[in-house]
């Protein structure tokens, strides 16, 4: 599928959202009357496991939304997350199933929602619709697929360093991260000392600084050299998949 260029006037009054930038004028016509706005804010629980997907939610700006699994010691573990390049809840399924994993707002910000029965009453006017949903689908996969793998083989600082960086991507390229060290932890997967004590050897190493509340990036390329490469290598599958949808850089200077 052809990219869509930066500033297309297709995209004048449509929600901050790349999902629903990609949809051609025809197809975000059959949905637009149906998407409600609203604000969320950090720790707002979109879905418990068990509860009825009902809503699909496109994050929209620096929104990010957080899948988490609850392991049997009672932790939560975060698996992906999600901002302005996607959805979450019924993309692809036929919706009302039940949600297997707790997904909560990450970085409070802009949402759209749009009702499952809505959107898969609109899948089925237009093949097109139905195919970006699909690719975004797959592209969701190999998040999870990449994730999977960097937690098994990659060390705590290049996991820190790979999260800061795929955070300020998705809020619009800021240096300043709305993160806690007991919130990356919680992404981590790990105990609050471990990740306090990367984000120390970072800060001794004029890496990033520590405000109340947020981490403040000094050095980017430091932090990129210190990162593994998963994020690059799901960035190039959303490429190959769906150019143009995955927040990058480039973007925000464009």
């Amino acid at each position: 599928m052809a990219a869509r260029r930066r500033n297309d006037p297709n995209d004048i009054g449509r929600p901050f959202n790349n999902l629903l930038r990609r949809l051609s004028a025809g197809d975000f016509a059959l949905i637009a009357p149906h998407l409600a706005h609203e604000e969320a804010k950090a720790s707002d629980l979109l879905y418990d496991p068990g509860d009825d997907v009902e809503i699909v939610h496109f994050p929209c700006g620096p929104s990010l939304v957080s899948y988490m699994v609850s392991s049997e010691d009672g932790r939560d573990v975060e698996t992906i997350l999600v901002g302005r390049e996607g959805a979450v809840g019924g993309i692809v399924s036929q919706g009302y199933l039940p949600a297997y994993t707790r997904i909560i707002v990450k970085f409070g910000g802009p949402f759209v929602r749009l009702h499952v029965g809505k959107l898969n009453a609109a899948k089925t006017k237009s093949a097109t619709l139905r195919n970006v949903f699909a690719r975004y689908a797959d592209c969701m996969l190999a998040q999870i697929f990449q994730s999977t793998a960097c937690n098994a083989i990659h060390s705590i600082e290049q996991r820190t360093a790979k999260w800061i960086i795929a955070a300020m991507e998705r809020t619009n390229g800021e240096d300043v991260v709305p993160l806690t060290h007991e919130q990356l932890a919680t992404m981590l997967g790990v105990g609050r000392s471990y990740a306090s004590r990367v984000i120390h050897t970072f800060k001794a190493e004029r890496v990033l600084e520590t405000r109340r509340g947020s981490i403040l990036v000094l050095n980017r390329e430091a932090l990129r050299i210190r990162a593994c490469l998963c994020d690059e290598c799901v960035k190039n599958h959303f490429e190959k998949v769906l150019q143009g949808v995955y927040p990058t850089e480039e973007a925000h200077r464009g």
